[in-house]
Order: structure tokens, then C-alpha cells, then sequence
């Protein structure tokens, strides 16, 4: 048989039409895919009349993420853009507001007034800025102004001659009556409102004592800042203004020079050292208590062991100082600011359960306590600081 006559009788023999050539048909190609996709897309659009949404259930954020690829694409957006009779693929424009903008578009009038300077700035802040910033939007004019202008410019020349100094700012001694430095300028806390106690919360959190302030600028201005406030942005970015040299000196010589039997007994200064065994207390080198008492010292420590002051513990004495003529709680108080960023921060609990934190208890060396004694004692000590690193006494 003939190789044609065998290949005719096999394609004659195909009950199943496997040997049947069927015409080509063009499949799917990634083209048609896109813009079917596409066309879904426009479905969508047709029926809400708005574009699919990014957080709006699965289907829609499928085809919200399938739009912005389509716009982020070059190729596919080209590819695209003759099927796009609607201008789906048009970029949507992001809107820069600026100052000018904000300004203009103010219909009930609340960025008129901007005598403070609102917007006079160089810098955008910092977030640890935010507190110094609402300092100084808080303040308005001070009304009564002319009370204080004078005693500014004296503080000011007393600066300038050297009777007041600059001092750094330990955070917890902002006092009434004194002033202080905040970006240069200088102000007068004339008082603290107290309005909320220390206390504890149930959790054991302590929370400070805190309350509103009335603080003088000498640019003509006042705040009414709470006093917690104050203290952070001075503690932040601020200083201290020290009394006048010539009048410190002249209270203490009037009251610890030429003791004789008509000057008054008021009490006494003593230095203290632990004897407790809990480690967090006894592992701390120069720690020691400062305080006062109007008994004797003996009598005012012979409960020291119950008392939360003392830590629970007993105590030995070990240097005492007698006091005439004078007030010996603003020699401690005096003290407790000179060595207050070296306080011990401990938690102690009473008998009953009850927490407390003395705040008594200083970290410095024995001679350098006595050093500041007798520089309080003498008026010189608004001339030093204590330098806990180097442990000495060093001047302003």
C-alpha cells in the first residue's frame, strides 16, 4: 500500500476526531487581562459613583490597591489610558496648605489678633520643646505692669554688678518671691496656688504637689502656668536668680557672729548616718541625713526606727550644730536646695503598709556637707555650687 493510501485510511479511521484540525483561536493575552481588570474598576465607579476606597471590606480594597498600581505604573497607566473614559487614571493632586492659606480661610475671625507673635518662628520645635511652647502661648499683658518694672531693672544692674548671679536650676525649688531665667528672659514667680496635694494613688504612683502660678515677664507679659510646668521648662531650659549678695550676708552675720549669753537658743542642724541593713541603703556611699530639731538631737532620734523619716532603721549622730538667732529651718531649707539634685529617691513603708519617700537624705561626702554649713553660715554659699560628679564644692 502506498504511504498516501495508508495515511488516507488513518484519517478515515478516527471515530473520535482526534485527527481533526480545529481553526486557531487568539487566547487571552495579558493586555485583555489588564483591561478587564480595569473594567472592573469602572463597574465600580459606574454603580457608587465614587472610587473604591482603601478600608471599605476586601473586594473594594482589592480594587482600590489594583487603581493605585495602575496609576504608580507607567506602563500599565499608558497601556491603560484609551480605555479610560472617565479619568480614573488621573492622579489626584495633594493639596500644600500654607500659612497664607490657613490664614485666609479664617471665617470667624481667630487668627486676627496675633499681637504675641504667634507666628514669628525660625524653627519648627522639637517635641521636647512643647512645654517651653505652651509656656509662652499661655501668657498674656500683664495689666499692672508698672508694679514690676522697676524691681526688673534693679535685678538686672544686680546682675550686671555682680551682687545676683545666674545659678542652674534644680528642678523642686521653684519658691514665690524669687526670679528666675526661661530663653533669656527673665521673670518674677510672685506666687503658687497650691490646689492639689501630694499624695499617692491607689496603684502606689506618687503624684506631686502642683497648682497655678502667677509668673511676671519683664517683657510687660504674665502666665498662669501650673507650677509643675514651670518647673519643667526651667529644669529643661532655664536658671535661677540668686537673692542679693550684700543683703544675705548682712542676715547671716546679724545672726551667727559675736553669740553671747543675751543671744536667743533656736534649735539644732544635725548630720546623720544610717545604720540600716537593707542593701539599697547600706551599699550607698556618703549617704546621710541633714534636718533639725528644737530638742535635742538624742530625744528627736530615739524612735528613729519606726519613724519613715529615718528609714525604718536607727541612726548615729554624727555632727550637731547649734543655732541662735535664726530661723534653723531656713538653714535646712538652704541646705536641702544645695544638695537637692543629689536627694535619695527610696520608697519606704511604715509599720502599716503605708508608703513613703523621705526626702532628707543626701549622697555627699561628710567635710563637703560641713563645708556648706559653714558657707551658708558666713553668706557665701550663693557664691558655690555642688559638683556631685567631682564630689567638691566649685564657685558659680
Amino acid at each position: 500500500m502506498l504511504n498516501s493510501d495508508k495515511l488516507r485510511d488513518i484519517f478515515d479511521n478516527d471515530p473520535l476526531g482526534l485527527l481533526e484540525v480545529k481553526p486557531y483561536t487568539e487566547g487571552r493575552n495579558e493586555d485583555k487581562v489588564l483591561v478587564e481588570k480595569f473594567n472592573e474598576i469602572v463597574d465600580f465607579y459606574n454603580q457608587n459613583q465614587r472610587l473604591p476606597e482603601e478600608n471599605n471590606g476586601v473586594n473594594e480594597h482589592t480594587l482600590y490597591s489594583r487603581l493605585c498600581d495602575f496609576r504608580d505604573t507607567d506602563a500599565k497607566r499608558k497601556m491603560l489610558e484609551k480605555h479610560d473614559t472617565l479619568g480614573l487614571l488621573v492622579q489626584e493632586e495633594k493639596k500644600v496648605f500654607t500659612i497664607e492659606d490657613i490664614l485666609d480661610d479664617d471665617p470667624l475671625g481667630l487668627l486676627d489678633d496675633d499681637d504675641m507673635g504667634l507666628f514669628d518662628f525660625n524653627l519648627v520645635q522639637r517635641p521636647d520643646e512643647r512645654v517651653s511652647a505652651d509656656f509662652v502661648a499661655r501668657r498674656k499683658e500683664c495689666v499692672d505692669f508698672e508694679n514690676y518694672e522697676s524691681k526688673f531693672k534693679e535685678v538686672q544692674k544686680d546682675l550686671k554688678e555682680g551682687t545676683r548671679t545666674i545659678v542652674e536650676f534644680n528642678q523642686g525649688n521653684l519658691k514665690e518671691g524669687a526670679y528666675y531665667l526661661h530663653n533669656g528672659v527673665l521673670f518674677f514667680l510672685e506666687q503658687i496656688n497650691i490646689s492639689q496635694n501630694e499624695h499617692y494613688r491607689p496603684d502606689g504612683t506618687r503624684v506631686r504637689a502642683d497648682g497655678r502660678t502667677r509668673c511676671i515677664f519683664e517683657n510687660g507679659t504674665e502666665s498662669n502656668m501650673l507650677k509643675r510646668s514651670v518647673e519643667k521648662i526651667l529644669y529643661a531650659n532655664g536658671k535661677g536668680i540668686t537673692e542679693k549678695n550684700d543683703t544675705t550676708n548682712e542676715q547671716f552675720n546679724q545672726h551667727f557672729s559675736g553669740i553671747t549669753e543675751e543671744d536667743k537658743h533656736a534649735g539644732y542642724i544635725y548630720i546623720l548616718k544610717s545604720k540600716s541593713e537593707k542593701s539599697e541603703i547600706k551599699e550607698i556611699n556618703h549617704l546621710y541625713k541633714i534636718g533639725f530639731a528644737t530638742t535635742t538631737v538624742e530625744d528627736r532620734i530615739k524612735n528613729a526606727a519606726q519613724e519613715p523619716t529615718y528609714l525604718m532603721a536607727e541612726v548615729r549622730i554624727i555632727m550637731t550644730y547649734t543655732c541662735y538667732n535664726m530661723n534653723p529651718q531656713k538653714l535646712e531649707l538652704l541646705l536641702h536646695n544645695f544638695f537637692g539634685s543629689f536627694c535619695l529617691n527610696v520608697d519606704v513603708f511604715d509599720a502599716l503598709g503605708n508608703r513613703h519617700t523621705p526626702r532628707e537624705w543626701f549622697i555627699a561626702p561628710l567635710d563637703i556637707i560641713e563645708q556648706a554649713v559653714h558657707l551658708i553660715i558666713s553668706g557665701e554659699i550663693v557664691k558655690y555650687r555642688y559638683d556631685g560628679e567631682k564630689e567638691e564644692i566649685v564657685v558659680r
